[in-house]
């Protein structure tokens, strides 16, 4: 690798192009495979980035891009920031790395949460005045050395060290108003061994990841961020430092990190491209490199590579060098387009998956080395390929856009909930505590094989439908045997809940490798919303209607919420956001009305990614959360009072959408709480919520089995905070992840643990 950077990525899949490391953790986990033929696995998968990297041609490859897990939990790790409950369970490292994940016997995993508003997951660390930080693993200089004897020199990334402990939450025996920031100094003591490492095995860069920054932060965090690379860029021995910052403008930030004595910094150029409108606060980069992140990281539309190219010129001046590299790390896109078949021609060609990229950067880093014509050809390509999706008739559905155009207020209104809630005590007839589940079961390996075989005519119709409706009837019969009081079918039919409602709906194009990691071994499909939405028919009522017919007990119709298609999708960005919701909106309103025509009385609309799109910055909250709100009513306002309207929102930081989800004027809430130990429940009292709501009493991310004891402590916290009567009990989120057998002995806990704290409310 040169001195300098040129062009580069901020970071690259890690799952493997054909999810080979999904495969070989699931098998570890269950006893399987050997930690040794994990780890055979986990090499081939960053050879194999490296080699795909350096042969494309980037000057600069990204290395410790890899994770058995999550790169936060990694930083934990590298630092010593494990927690006794972990270090104490006599488990060899990568065991206790994976029960800080997952959990193991009796302690609790690390809480889970989305990183920043994208719809991966990161393990929240645990920091107390006691964490002992130190350079507890050294894989980051491992894996260089690794890469380096494949003919590699990378430039190792790590979580840089205020990112990581805001990003942290105090340990449970930390006193109150101690901050995990209140340890920066000690945590750069270990960052520092770690540099000098590096530097003595030969790195000549290393990225230091700080997106902290592109939400608002206080005058003391902007002074952390100021010591932290003061401290790291006046150390002696150490490679040359990139600070690096994403999914939005760093604000004061980037006059910080500019400021101070790092040699390159990036810049997300897309989601901050208002940072181009500061010039003054760019000055300070005259020394340094800037590493201009003008190809989307998080969306997978073709780059217009002369428009980026014209930025890219017109940065020229204001720092001592233009590198060309992503907007942030194309862990959030799939791995290459070219292995996607199915799609139209017409619309893959308006595609870049992180593949494509590669070549978008090294593209537009020649173009600064050699000029416009020494690649014009890719120049035209690109533009082409941008003007036909522009004007391409496929994109434009008249009639959705008439639907939205006429929308009045009184569309997105139920009336009172005490009038709503009196009919639907007369519909349900519920006992104190109802019990119930998010909504899926199990996907077993016979249901994912009747699945694929009536996509590729392997069975007909008529025999998927039956196979279906025998999974449906095995869990209805085990949910009344259990006594839940709500039922679910199951969602067999469901490959993902965004996927399987965009595959029924106009507008929509489906991958068939387009898998992005979402945590851990979890992989998921977003679909690709490349034009106006339209539901041309009934979408879940055939498998809702069958269910309800199996018993007396009220069956929920299952939908997900107009954000959660967006966020969990790659959207068009040729129209607002605004807009595109109305129209997914509409669509799952009719789905509703033809559940509540088909006789479901209870439907559930699940918004997990509220939180997930809310913008990082406070002044650009309003305006989201005005429509977000506006359009779950929109879709869940078509309905009679006694038709119970349920939602479900998980892993997130909820208190900045507290006052939404209030809003949204759900008549029942089931929300992620076990992790936390029910502190969501604190944040709703305080803005006077006062719907049915659901807070989770066991994780389904983790496989331990919780003793309905267990359960019932977490039932009794949650009636300090929320009366029985307007008290549901619930797992954390679904339950498709999940064996049968573990699932069934969750289950009987749960409704055991609600039997006995209804019987104590006597």
């Amino acid at each position: 690798m040169t001195s300098m950077i040129g062009s580069t990525v901020l970071g690259y899949p890690r799952i493997g192009p054909d999810r080979e490391l999904k495969r070989a953790l699931e098998s570890y986990w269950s006893g399987r495979s050997s930690e040794a033929e994990l780890r055979e696995e986990a090499r081939r998968v960053r050879t194999d980035t490296w080699r795909t990297l350096a042969d494309a041609g980037l000057d600069s490859v990204p290395g410790n891009t890899f994770s058995f897990y999550d790169q936060v939990l990694d930083t934990a790790v590298t630092f010593g920031a494990v927690p006794p409950r972990f270090s104490g369970l006599g488990l060899g490292p990568l065991d206790t790395y994976f029960a800080m994940a997952r959990g193991a016997d009796s302690a609790v995993p690390l809480e889970m949460t989305k990183w920043f508003d994208t719809n991966y997951h990161y393990l929240v660390p645990e920091i107390g005045p006691d964490t002992r930080f130190r350079l507890a693993d050294r894989t980051p200089v491992e894996q260089y050395r690794e890469a380096l004897e494949l003919g590699v020199a990378t430039r190792p990334v790590l979580v840089g060290p205020v990112t990581f402990l805001l990003l942290s939450k105090p340990a449970e025996q930390a006193p109150e108003g101690f901050r995990p920031l209140d340890r920066l100094e000690d945590v750069l003591d270990a960052y520092a061994e770690l540099l000098s490492e590096l530097r003595d095995a030969g790195v000549e860069w290393i990225q230091l990841d700080e997106p902290a920054f592109a939400a608002d932060r206080s005058e003391s965090e902007l002074d952390a961020l100021r010591a932290a690379y003061r401290r790291l860029g006046e150390l002696r021995e150490r490679p040359r430092l990139m600070a690096a910052g994403y999914f939005g403008d760093l604000g004061e930030g980037l006059g910080v990190l500019a400021s101070s004595p790092v040699e390159a910094l990036g810049l997300d150029l897309v989601a901050g491209r208002s940072a181009l409108e500061r010039p003054a606060a760019l000055y300070g980069l005259r020394d340094k490199t800037l590493v201009a992140g003008l190809v989307d990281g998080r969306n997978v539309w073709r780059t217009d590579l002369d428009a980026a190219l014209t930025t890219a010129a017109t940065l020229l001046g204001l720092a001592g060098e233009v590198a060309v590299g992503t907007s942030c790390s194309l862990l959030h896109v799939p791995y290459d387009v070219e292995a996607e078949s199915g799609i139209d021609p017409q619309v893959k060609s308006w595609l870049a998956f992180a593949r494509q990229k590669v070549d978008e950067v090294v593209t537009l880093g020649r173009a600064l080395r050699e000029g416009r014509d020494a690649v014009a050809g890719e120049l035209a390509a690109a533009s082409a390929a941008v003007a036909d999706r522009m004007r391409a008739e496929g994109v434009r559905n008249h009639r959705a856009q008439e639907r939205v155009a006429s929308l009045r207020p009184e569309h997105a209104r139920r009336t009172d909930y005490e009038a709503r809630r009196r009919a639907q005590e007369e519909s349900l007839r519920l006992p104190p505590l109802p019990t119930t589940t998010i909504g899926s079961f199990p996907q077993t390996a016979g249901v994912r094989e009747a699945r694929a075989a009536a996509r590729t005519g392997g069975i007909d119709r008529a025999a998927y439908i039956r196979r279906m409706r025998e999974e449906i009837a095995g869990v209805v019969e085990l949910q009344e045997r259990l006594g839940l009081d709500v039922l679910v079918h199951g969602e067999p039919e469901r490959n993902d809940m965004v996927q399987y409602f965009s595959e029924h709906m106009e507008g929509f194009a489906a991958t068939d490798q387009g898998w992005v990691q979402s945590y851990g071994s979890r992989c998921v499909r977003p679909p690709i919303l490349f034009g106006d939405v339209a539901r041309p028919e009934a979408i879940t009522v055939e498998w809702a209607e069958y269910a309800q017919s199996l018993t007396d007990k009220p069956v929920k119709g299952m939908l997900t919420g107009p954000v959660t298609i967006l966020a969990w999708s790659f959207v068009r960005d040729d129209q607002p956001l605004a807009d595109t919701a109305a129209q997914v909106a509409l669509a799952i309103r009719d789905e509703a009305g033809d559940l509540e025509a088909a006789g479901i009385r209870v439907v559930q609309v699940d918004e997990p990614a509220l939180r997930e799109l809310l913008p990082l910055r406070a002044d650009h909250r309003r305006q989201y959360l005005d429509w977000a709100v506006e359009a779950f009513r929109l879709a869940t306002s078509g309905v009679a009072d006694s038709t119970q309207i349920h939602t479900h929102l998980c892993y997130s930081e909820f208190g900045d959408v507290i006052d939404a989800i209030v809003a949204l004027d759900a008549d029942v809430t089931s929300i992620e709480a076990a992790r936390s130990r029910m502190e969501v429940l604190d944040d709703l009292n305080a803005v006077g919520f006062a719907r049915g709501v659901g807070p989770g009493v066991y994780d389904i991310h983790s496989p331990r089995v919780p003793e309905a004891e267990e359960v019932a402590d977490l039932l009794r916290a949650a009636l300090k905070a929320v009366p029985a009567q307007r008290l549901w009990v619930n797992p954390d989120c679904g339950l498709k992840t999940r064996g049968y057998a573990e699932v069934e002995s969750a289950l009987h806990s749960m409704v055991g643990a609600a039997a006995a704290v209804r019987r104590s409310l006597r």
